[in-house]
């Protein structure tokens, strides 16, 4: 199996990649040093910026066996570095510091090669701490930049990369990924594939794991459940807090594991004098974590309102478009009911809601106060 293989539904980018490969040669003469793959949630961006970096390490061109194949799809290749964040931005120290290491000679591969995943999430300084190395890499260095949409990257950038756009994959390429990599029957992959909007993490999620499936069938439930007030007020305060505990057993123990790491860093003690510096660099990392647990919250509260938005988005399908393929065909029955209580106008107002939720959200609104607004939004339409 190649290194493409997992990259489903994306054709025509595996063929310029490959091409890229074919026509790098070993110094690198026709090889594009920065490269910027953008595409919605879910399209396989990191992937296909990994399979490219593995392949360009591999004499064969992304054989999947090889030792470098192997490495790289394992995370542990010494010239594959993956820049991420579980915070809300990357920032400029973080920038700097694989700027240097953009710098050096490859230690094994071919080349030296940074992913930056959720480059949207660099913040200006960092950007701008960037934008030197990939305006003038060094010979054996390519950078691979991935965003949602080429407008979340600053221009000076973007500017300066070869873009790829990836697609939404089909919910038939996502179902047969599921049922001959992952032995899902075939049923239960379609309908993950269906209802996870064309998310391949997503789909995988629900097709394996049962809680997920039922967490999102009493999400689908709302719409119907608003009757007052309260209603509105308990729903909004459930999904909050089940967004925190998500946040919480993930933010947990990572955040165990990186105080033991900087204590043992600093050779600090449970109890002692504590060496000069140690508490700015335990206020840094304790302000770096909670950034993590907002980041991880919103994104749970942002899943359960796509699935809401899929919902109305069935609904209005039912009430305008007769025939239209339903995302969630599992709950159809709840989709038909609700679509002869509500009127084409009502459905359009709690697809407003949700969108002005989704926004507030990302204006940095109290994610309690926007679900409540919201949850009366829907209960008056």
């Amino acid at each position: 199996m190649s290194v493409w293989s997992d990259l489903v539904g994306q054709e025509p980018v595996v063929e310029i990649l490959k091409d890229a490969v074919a026509s790098a040669g070993g110094e690198g003469r026709s090889m594009t040093h920065a490269w910027l793959f953008t595409g919605p949630p879910g399209s396989g961006r990191s992937n296909a910026a990994g399979a490219f970096a593995a392949a360009l390490q591999c004499e064969q061109g992304g054989c999947g066996e090889c030792h470098s194949c192997t490495t790289a799809h394992a995370g542990s290749h010494p010239d594959i570095t993956i820049i991420r964040t579980d915070g809300l931005s990357i920032g400029t120290d973080v920038a700097r510091e694989y700027v240097r290491k953009s710098a050096l000679r490859p230690a094994l591969g071919r080349w030296q090669v940074l992913i930056v995943e959720d480059a949207d999430r660099l913040t200006d300084q960092a950007a701008n701490a960037l934008l030197k190395a990939i305006e003038e890499p060094s010979k054996h260095t390519i950078w691979m930049l991935c965003a949602p949409a080429v407008e979340d990257v600053i221009i000076t950038i973007r500017s300066r990369c070869r873009p790829v756009l990836l697609r939404t994959p089909s919910a038939t390429a996502i179902a047969g990924l599921l049922v001959e990599r992952d032995g899902i029957e075939p049923a239960l992959a379609s309908a993950a594939a269906a209802a996870s909007q064309g998310h391949i993490g997503r789909a995988r999620g629900l097709a394996k794991d049962p809680a997920a499936r039922e967490r999102r069938r009493a999400i689908l439930a709302l719409p119907v459940s608003l009757r007052d007030l309260g209603d509105c007020l308990a729903a909004a305060q459930t999904i909050n807090d089940a967004a925190a505990a998500r946040a919480a057993e993930v933010g947990d123990a990572a955040d165990e594991r990186e105080l033991a790491d900087l204590r043992q860093g600093w050779g600090v003690e449970e109890r002692g004098r504590r060496p000069a510096g140690y508490s700015g660099a335990l206020s840094t990392l304790e302000k770096d974590q909670k950034r993590r647990r907002t980041r991880l919250a919103r994104d749970s509260i942002d899943g359960v309102l796509l699935d809401l938005l899929s919902f109305c988005r069935d609904v209005l399908a039912v009430q305008c478009a007769t025939g239209t393929d339903l995302i969630n065909a599992d709950v159809v029955d709840d989709i038909n009911t609700v679509a002869r209580m509500w009127t084409p106008e009502s459905t359009i107002g709690m697809i407003d809601a949700i969108v002005e939720c989704r926004e507030s959200l990302t204006a940095n609104a109290a994610p309690l106060l926007a679900l409540e607004r919201m949850m009366m939004g829907l209960r008056q339409t």
